[in-house]
């Protein structure tokens, strides 16, 4: 992308590896869940890219070391899972959906205390006597 700048010179625009570079949102989603997914898009891409340069590395010497490839392929594990939930909440947020219904995992709005599609009941109900902990009155 090319901007025009004061003296009528074509500059580049910032793009999405450029520091100072902010990512389009739309108007009701959160910039910080925008900014951490990209970022961990960033960080699960870097991080596959250095466990397939390792892994490649150790097999060409001969030299494959399990225990060091498991734990970098749990780093990216636990990078994945990261960026899978913040993507899941933002989903949610362009959607509008507060949740999905446990019986039938149709989705529901915030403050919705039936599911539509099969009507159970959205919140747990509360055995008496849960809330103090089963202590009851004394």
């Amino acid at each position: 992308m090319f901007g025009r700048n004061s003296s009528r010179e074509y500059v580049a625009a910032p793009g999405p590896f450029d520091p100072g570079y902010e990512p389009p949102a739309g108007p009701d989603l959160p910039i910080d869940l925008v900014r951490r997914r990209d970022q961990l898009a960033a960080r699960v891409s870097e991080l596959q890219f250095d466990l397939g340069g390792l892994a490649y590395e150790m097999i060409i010497r001969n030299q494959v070391h399990v225990d060091l490839l498991a734990r970098r392929a749990a780093l990216l594990q636990e990078a994945d899972a990261e960026l899978g939930e913040v993507e899941r909440l933002l989903r949610m947020e362009q959607t509008g959906a507060a949740g999905s219904c446990g019986i039938c995992a149709a989705p529901h709005s915030p403050g919705a205390t039936y599911c539509w599609q099969c009507g159970q009941p959205l919140l747990q109900q509360l055995q008496a006597g849960s809330i103090d902990g089963g202590l009851g009155a004394r």
